[in-house]
C-alpha cells in the first residue's frame, strides 16, 4: 500500500503546483476557470483550493465583474495569492550598481534601494559582506515583513560555475571566485540562488509580453556589457542556469578592439557603452576600456549622433555592425521570430538599425525565411527584474507551498 500512498501524494503535490503556477501566469481566477486552464476536474480544483485557503497560501477575492454571459447574481469569487504569507529578496548586481528589492508573494514590490558599484567595490568589501550588509539593511527597513522571508535571489553578469553557486568570471571587478551564495545562505538561514543575467533577459521577455510566451526569441542587452538570452518555442535555452550564451564575447573582429574580458575583437568591445565611447573619441582600440561609463555620458553620445556628429554616428554604426554580424552568425543555428534589443542601447537602436539590418539581410536564413522582428525595449531593468521575480516566486510556489502539509 505504501507505493500507492506515495504515488497519490506525488499526484496531489503535482496538482497543487499546477494550480499555483496557473495562478502565477494568469492572476486571480475563479475555480471554474482554473479547472478549464489546468485540465483538472472541478472537484479536484475545489479540494485543492479549499486546502490552500485553509493553509492561508491563497485567499478568496470578490471580482468586480460578473461572470461572462451572466447579467444577474453575485460577482464571481476568485482565488489569488495571499501576498503576506511570504517574501523574496531580489539582488541585481552589474558593473555600475547593485539594486535590492523586497517583493511579496503576489509579486508586488514592497521596498527597493540602490547603491553604486565601482571597480574597487568588491576589492574593498568581500562579496559576502556586501550582500550581508544590504540584506541586513533591507530587514531593518521592513521589520514586519522580514520574518516571512522565504528566499534570496541574486542576478549577476558573467559565467557561473557548474553548480550555479559562484562566478568563474565576471566583468564586475573582483566578484568572481567567491562562494557568496553558500556563505549568505549559511549566515541568513534562507535559500540563496544565483542567476545569470542573460537567462533572466529571456525569462523576463516572456513574462512582459504574453504574445512571446511560446515564441522563439533572442533578447539582446546593450549597455555596460552586451548579453543575450534566448528562448526556443518558449523554452529557455542554455546549459542550465550556468550557461545561457556569451553573445557579447563572440569574436567579431580577429585581433580587434580590446574587450573588458581581456580578449580582443569581442562584439562587446564595439557595441557596449565603453566601445562606443572609445570609437566616438577616436581612442586607439588597444586602449584599456573605461571601467564605467556614466549614463549621462552615454546619453550625450546618443544626442551627438542624433544631431549629426560624424564621430558619434560612426561609433554607433560600428556598434550596430558588430551586433548585426553576431546575430547573423547566431541565425545559422537558431532562427528566432523576434529579436528584442533592451538596455540603454535600445535608446540608440535607430542609430544602429541600418547596420543590424544590412548584416542580417546577407544571411541565407533571412533571405529564405525573412527577417525576424527587431524590437527595442527601452527599460533595461524590467526584463531582468521580471525574470528574476517570476523565477524566484515560481521556486517558492513549488518548493515551499506545493508540498502537502
Amino acid at each position: 500500500m505504501a507505493p500507492k500512498v506515495s504515488d497519490s501524494d506525488s499526484v496531489r503535490r503535482e496538482n497543487r503546483g499546477l494550480v499555483l503556477s496557473t495562478l502565477r501566469v494568469h492572476g486571480p481566477q475563479s475555480r471554474t476557470v482554473l479547472a478549464a486552464q489546468t485540465g483538472l476536474s472541478h472537484a479536484t480544483i475545489t479540494a485543492i483550493t479549499t486546502d490552500l485557503v485553509a493553509q492561508n497560501i491563497i485567499v478568496e477575492l470578490v471580482s468586480a465583474e460578473k461572470p461572462q454571459g451572466r447579467t444577474r447574481g453575485r460577482p464571481a469569487t476568485l482565488v489569488g495569492f495571499n501576498r503576506t504569507i511570504g517574501y523574496a529578496a531580489l539582488v541585481e548586481i552589474d558593473v555600475n550598481r547593485a539594486r535590492v528589492s523586497l517583493v511579496d508573494y503576489g509579486g508586488v514590490l514592497v521596498d527597493r534601494f540602490e547603491s553604486p558599484v565601482t571597480p574597487t567595490t568588491f576589492q574593498e568589501t568581500a562579496p559576502t559582506d556586501f550582500l550581508a550588509e544590504r540584506l541586513s539593511q533591507l530587514a531593518a527597513r521592513n521589520p514586519k515583513e522580514s520574518p516571512n522571508l522565504k528566499r534570496i535571489a541574486v542576478s549577476v553578469q558573467g559565467i557561473l560555475d557548474r553548480e550555479g553557486r559562484s562566478l568563474k568570471w565576471s566583468p564586475i571587478a573582483h566578484l568572481a571566485g567567491h562562494a557568496f551564495a553558500d556563505d549568505v545562505a549559511r549566515s541568513t538561514g534562507h535559500p540563496v540562488t544565483v542567476h545569470k543575467r542573460g537567462r533572466l533577459l529571456a525569462e523576463g521577455a516572456r513574462w512582459l509580453d504574453p504574445s512571446l510566451h511560446d515564441a522563439s526569441v533572442a533578447t539582446v542587452f546593450v549597455g555596460s556589457t552586451v548579453a543575450m538570452g534566448i528562448t526556443f518555442r518558449g523554452q529557455i535555452m542554455g546549459r542550465g542556469d550556468e550557461g545561457a550564451t556569451e553573445f557579447g564575447h563572440m569574436n567579431h573582429m580577429p585581433n580587434g578592439a580590446l574587450c573588458r574580458c581581456g580578449m580582443r575583437g569581442c562584439i562587446e568591445a564595439y557595441a557596449s557603452d565603453y566601445g562606443v565611447l572609445r570609437a566616438a573619441y577616436s581612442v586607439p582600440e588597444t586602449a584599456a576600456p573605461a571601467p564605467a561609463v556614466p549614463a549621462a555620458q552615454y546619453e550625450g553620445l546618443i544626442a551627438r549622433a542624433e544631431a549629426g556628429d560624424r564621430a558619434a554616428t560612426h561609433a554607433f554604426n560600428l556598434a550596430g555592425r558588430a551586433i548585426g554580424f553576431g546575430l547573423s552568425r547566431m541565425m545559422a543555428v537558431f532562427d528566432p521570430s523576434h529579436v528584442l534589443i533592451v538596455g540603454p542601447g535600445a535608446r540608440a537602436f535607430s542609430l544602429m538599425q541600418g547596420e543590424i539590418t544590412a548584416a542580417l539581410a546577407g544571411t541565407l536564413v533571412c533571405r529564405i525565411n525573412g527577417m525576424p522582428q527587431i524590437v527595442p525595449h527601452h527599460d533595461e531593468k524590467e526584463p531582468i527584474f521580471k525574470g528574476l521575480l517570476m523565477k524566484t516566486l515560481n521556486e517558492i510556489d513549488q518548493a515551499d507551498f506545493a508540498g502537502l502539509a
